[in-house]
């Protein structure tokens, strides 16, 4: 029996960036898990759509300098560049870095808040995390405290050894995205 995590990662080997988002495949793989083999969108509530996807696309050829940031925000699936410097100031505060000789820790690109330390615990908390909504922030909190109070030492003592080896990879990869 397959996870939505794993059916994910078995559509990207397949298709690529042309696979489905994470969020869609594992909101299909609940609506399937659930029987709801219906593909169309459910009605929600909130404001009406405004405009056509064609408008929209058109505004976005026509302003093209006014919407840089849009397009790899519509694409989140697609890998951008690690930083969000532009690369002609990238490269003058990579070497003034160097030069403070300060460590910048690598990070993924679609995680910019999450080191690469920090995966072996929060990939676990995202199976933890399916499929759950939470209506409060006190309630997320609390979730939060039980399920790192449910963790055995073992658990915490095995993410730290993993570490030379996750270093390892971010290092192999020159620092880019990698699953």
């Amino acid at each position: 029996k397959k996870s939505a995590a794993e059916a994910h990662r078995i559509l990207v080997q397949t298709y690529g960036d042309n696979a489905l988002s994470d969020t869609t495949c594992r909101d299909w793989f609940r609506r399937f898990k659930n029987n709801d083999f219906e593909l169309e969108d459910k009605e929600r509530s909130g404001a009406p759509k405004k405009f056509q996807d064609d408008e929209l696309e058109q505004l976005l050829d026509e302003a093209p300098v006014e919407n840089r940031g849009v397009s790899p925000a519509m694409h989140p699936h697609r890998p951008q560049n690690q930083t969000t410097l532009r690369p002609h100031v990238a490269k003058p505060v990579k070497i003034y870095l160097e030069t403070l000789k300060w460590e910048v820790l690598p990070h993924p690109l679609y995680s910019p808040d999450i080191a690469p330390s920090d995966f072996h615990l929060f990939r676990s908390m995202a199976h933890g995390l399916a499929d759950r909504r939470f209506h409060s922030y006190e309630e997320a909190q609390k979730w939060i405290d039980s399920w790192i109070a449910s963790k055995d030492m073992s658990f915490f003592r095995r993410g730290i050894h993993v570490l030379p080896e996750r270093w390892s990879k971010v290092v192999e990869s020159d620092g880019k995205y990698f699953h």
